[in-house]
C-alpha cells in the first residue's frame, strides 16, 4: 500500500511498534456494551432519581442517549474516514493541527483518567457492600476517600480532608491495568464474560422486579419542582447531564479502529448497536427501579440491590451485587483499554512520552502505558470521591463532543469528495464553502445543553466558596499547558523533521 507524502509526514506516522488487527464488529460491540454498561446503571440510576428526576429518570436517559446518538454517527463516519487510534484526538489533530489536537487529547487523558477513578470507586463500594452480606467488614479507613464531600441545601457540596484513603478503590483500577498488560486476547475474554455476566444479572433484574413493582412508586411521573435542579423538568434536565457521562464508553469503539480488521463497516457497527443496546438496558431497569422503591429512598451506592431487598430476595440481592462488581469490572477494562489507545496515539505524534507507544513483543500490549495510567487513575480514586469527579467528566465529555462534531463540519467541507463508506444521515447545507451538517449542528447544540446545568451549579459552588473543583481544573489545564511548551511541542516537531527527511532522502 503506497503512502500519500502528507500521511508519511505525519507524527508517528513511521511508528517501528505498530497494533496488530485483531478484532471484528462483534468484539467491537462487547467493547462498547462493556464499556457503557457500568457506574451508570448500577450506581448514578439511582442518584439521579432520588436527587433529581424521580420516576421521570427514564426520560433523563433518553435525552442523554439521543444526545449521544447524534454524537455517535459523527464518530461512526470519522471512524470510517480516520480509521486509526486515538478517536477524537486523532480526528481533531488531523483536521485542525496539533494545538488543537493536544488540547483535545488532553481534555480526554483527564476524563478517561477520572471515569477510571470513578468506576473504581463504585467497584469499591459494591465489593464493600458484598463483603459485608458474610460477615467481613472492611475499614473505613481504607474504603473511603481523602476528601470529603457534604450536600448542604442551597449551597451544594462541601469539602472537607479526612483521615482515610481508598486503597479498595485503588487496587481496583490497578488490577485493570494489570489484566490489560497481560494481553489484549486474555482481557478480551475476561472482559468477555464479564459483559455476559452482567447483561443477564440486569435482564434478571428486570424479569423478575416487573412482577413486583408498585404502580404507586411512579405517581407523581414528573415530580413538582421544589426549587433549583430538584425535580420538575429542570430535575429532569440535571439528571440527564449527571447521566451523560455514562454514555462515553461508546467512543472505545472508535479508539480501536486501528485494530479492527474492517474499520470501515465495523466501528459504525460497534458504535451504534452498542448505544442502542445500553439505552435499552438503562431505560427498563430504571423503570423497575423506581417501580420498586420509592424514588426519593434511592440516594444510596447500590440501588438495584436495595430494590431486591425490599421484595425479600437475599439470595437474589447478593446476585445482584456480584453482577454490579462483574459490570464496573469490565467497563474499568474497556476504560482503560480506551485510555492507553488515545495515549498511543498522542506517544506517536511525539506528545507523550515513548513508553505511552511501547508494544510488548508478545503479547500486543501496551503494558508500559496500562500500568502507568492505572497507578494515576488508582491515585484519584484514592483521594477523591465521586461529587467531586462526576461533574467534572461531564463538563469534558461535552467539550469533546462538540470539537468531533466540529471537526466532521471541517472535514466534510475541505474534502467532499473523500466520503467515508459510512455518512451521518440527514444530509446537510452549504453557507459559504461550509458545509453545515444536519446531525453534527444538532450534536453541537445537545452537547452544550447536556451541561449547562452542570456549569450552573459548578459557578454556585464557586459563589459559596468551594473552590476545589475550579482549583482541579485550573491546575491540570497549567499542567497540560506546561508539557505542550516545553516537551510535547519540541518533540513532535522533531519527529516532524525526521520523517520528512526520511521521505525526501528515499524519493531521491
Amino acid at each position: 500500500m503506497k503512502l500519500s507524502a502528507e500521511a508519511m509526514t505525519q507524527p508517528g506516522s513511521q511508528s517501528s511498534e505498530s497494533l496488530r488487527p485483531t478484532l471484528g464488529w462483534a468484539g467491537l460491540l462487547v467493547l462498547g456494551v462493556a464499556n457503557i454498561l457500568g457506574a451508570g446503571v448500577f450506581v448514578m440510576t439511582g442518584t439521579a432519581a432520588a436527587s433529581f428526576a424521580g420516576p421521570a429518570v427514564t426520560i433523563s436517559f433518553l435525552l442523554a442517549g439521543f444526545a449521544c446518538l447524534l454524537v455517535g454517527l459523527c464518530y461512526a463516519e470519522l471512524a470510517s474516514r480516520l480509521p486509526e487510534s486515538g478517536s477524537s484526538y486523532t480526528y481533531c489533530r488531523r483536521t485542525f493541527g496539533a494545538l488543537p489536537g493536544w488540547v483535545l487529547g488532553w481534555l480526554l487523558f483527564l476524563e478517561y483518567s477520572i471515569a477510571a477513578s470513578m468506576l473504581g470507586l463504585g467497584f469499591g463500594g459494591y465489593l464493600v457492600s458484598f463483603l459485608g452480606g458474610f460477615g467481613i467488614h472492611v475499614p473505613a479507613s481504607v474504603s473511603t476517600s481523602l476528601v470529603t464531600a457534604t450536600l448542604v441545601d442551597g449551597v451544594g457540596f462541601q469539602f472537607g480532608i479526612g483521615n482515610s484513603v481508598n486503597l479498595v478503590a485503588a487496587a481496583a483500577c490497578l488490577g485493570a491495568g494489570i489484566i490489560l498488560a497481560l494481553g489484549i486476547s486474555r482481557s478480551a475474554l475476561v472482559n468477555s464474560i464479564l459483559v455476559v455476566i452482567k447483561v443477564l444479572v440486569l435482564v434478571g433484574f428486570v424479569l423478575a422486579g416487573a412482577h413486583a413493582v408498585d404502580p404507586g412508586n411512579w405517581q407523581p411521573y414528573i415530580p413538582a419542582n421544589e426549587g433549583g435542579f430538584t425535580y420538575g423538568w429542570e430535575g429532569i434536565a440535571r439528571a440527564a447531564s449527571l447521566l451523560f457521562f455514562a454514555f462515553l464508553g461508546f467512543e472505545t469503539v472508535s479508539t480501536a479502529a486501528a485494530e479492527t480488521r474492517n474499520p470501515h463497516r465495523d466501528v459504525p457497527v460497534g458504535i451504534l448497536g452498542s448505544l442502542s443496546i445500553c439505552a435499552l438496558l438503562y431505560v427498563m431497569v430504571a423503570t423497575v427501579l423506581t417501580g420498586l422503591v420509592p424514588f426519593r429512598e434511592l440516594g444510596v451506592a447500590d440501588p438495584i440491590a436495595l430494590a431486591v431487598d425490599r421484595i425479600g430476595w437475599p439470595a437474589i440481592a447478593t446476585l445482584i451485587k456480584v453482577g454490579a462488581l462483574a459490570g464496573l469490572g469490565s467497563v474499568l477494562l474497556a476504560n482503560a483499554f480506551g485510555h492507553s489507545r488515545v495515549c498511543y496515539a498522542m506517544s506517536n505524534d511525539g506528545f507523550l512520552p515513548k513508553l505511552f507507544s511501547h508494544v510488548h513483543p508478545t503479547r500486543n500490549s501496551l503494558w508500559k502505558a496500562n500500568l502507568t495510567l492505572a497507578s494515576l487513575a488508582g491515585l484519584g480514586a484514592a483521594l477523591l470521591p465521586i461529587s467531586v469527579l462526576a461533574d467534572m467528566i461531564s463538563l469534558g465529555v461535552a467539550l469533546t463532543f462538540a470539537m468531533v462534531a466540529i471537526a466532521l463540519i471541517e472535514l466534510r467541507s475541505k474534502e467532499p469528495e473523500k466520503a467515508g463508506r459510512f455518512q451521518v444521515p440527514l444530509g446537510g447545507v452549504w453557507i459559504n464553502g461550509i458545509w453545515f451538517g444536519t446531525v453534527p449542528v444538532l450534536a453541537i447544540l445537545v452537547s452544550f445543553l447536556m451541561t449547562l446545568p452542570v456549569l450552573l451549579d459548578l459557578v454556585g459552588q464557586i459563589r459559596h466558596g468551594e473552590l476545589l473543583p475550579a482549583c482541579l481544573l485550573l491546575t491540570y489545564m497549567a499542567i497540560g499547558l506546561a508539557i505542550y511548551l516545553f516537551y510535547g511541542k519540541p518533540r513532535s516537531r522533531r519527529l516532524q523533521t525526521a520523517a520528512t527527511a526520511e521521505l525526501s532522502g528515499s524519493l531521491h
